[in-house]
């Protein structure tokens, strides 16, 4: 999710006079035909499955692989410069900025897995928060979810500040959690404007459960806002957030999406 250190009424934090902030904002719009509003505190938490064990699945012979443990080749900084996530040990640690690949990919299916800090430090949504974003701006959150409470639609899964995970299936921090994520690109009307002929969808499996079911996001990733939908290309870059947390990705490749008899 977008920066946000110093807004406080994410944080669940006290305040003096014994003044509690709780979870997520009762200030932010209702989005059309809904009765939650934008990061709602109120909104039911998604129930809690736990996962059966880890298992980190090899890309197959036709994916393209952007970690494979060894180097952040297929990586840069946003301003194009060499990205400055480190690798260690078979994975990479967010520090330095965003990351975003150096390719373009449209429909796809991805593959990721990722780590939260162990020992955890931080709560809510100060623990272990990163983000993975499809077309460079629709997000899965990634957070640390395991005995942590923070508002339905900013736990780890969800579309961020859009729709919950249908459940909470974060392992323990220091575990490696897996998302598979299949995206199709929104399509728009014409040539120019913002008008949608077709929405994005997500369908993502976290830790081998579903979560998200060919779920329309409503646009691009917001913060206490109403997402829009702006006109892009079908194609753009995988992103993961810094934002200020050292969580670790591996085992990152991606397939590219065709139709039918399209080999």
């Amino acid at each position: 999710m977008t920066k946000r250190f110093g807004v406080l009424l994410g944080l669940g934090l006290v305040l003096g006079a014994g003044v509690v902030i709780g979870l997520g904002y009762d200030d932010t719009p209702f989005y059309p035909g809904s009765k939650w509003r934008v990061h709602d505190g109120t909104r039911p938490q998604p129930p809690v499955v736990t996962p059966g064990p880890a298992v980190s699945v090899a890309p197959p012979s036709d994916a393209v692989v952007l970690f494979d443990g060894t180097n952040t080749d297929a990586w840069r900084a946003g301003d194009g410069k060499p990205c400055t996530f480190k690798v260690a040990d078979g994975a990479m640690t967010v520090g330095g900025g965003d990351a975003w690949t150096k390719q373009s990919f449209g429909d796809c299916q991805l593959h990721v897995e990722w780590s939260s800090p162990n020992p955890p430090n931080g709560t809510d949504q100060g623990r272990g928060n990163s983000g993975v974003f499809l077309c460079g701006d629709y997000e899965i959150q990634v957070l640390d979810c395991y005995e942590n409470k923070t508002y339905a639609d900013g736990m780890a899964a969800a579309i961020y500040g859009q729709f919950p995970p249908l459940a909470n299936v974060c392992r323990k921090p220091g575990e490696w959690n897996s998302y598979d994520i299949l995206w199709t690109a929104p399509r728009f009307k014409g040539e120019a404007g913002n008008e949608v002929e077709t929405p994005a969808y997500f369908t993502v499996l976290f830790n081998g459960v579903v979560v998200h079911n060919h779920t329309a996001p409503k646009g691009p990733m917001r913060f206490r806002a109403l997402s829009q939908y702006q006109r892009h290309d079908v194609k753009g870059p995988i992103h993961i957030q810094d934002h200020g947390n050292p969580v670790r990705y591996r085992n990152i490749w991606v397939r590219e999406l065709k139709g039918y008899d399209e080999g």
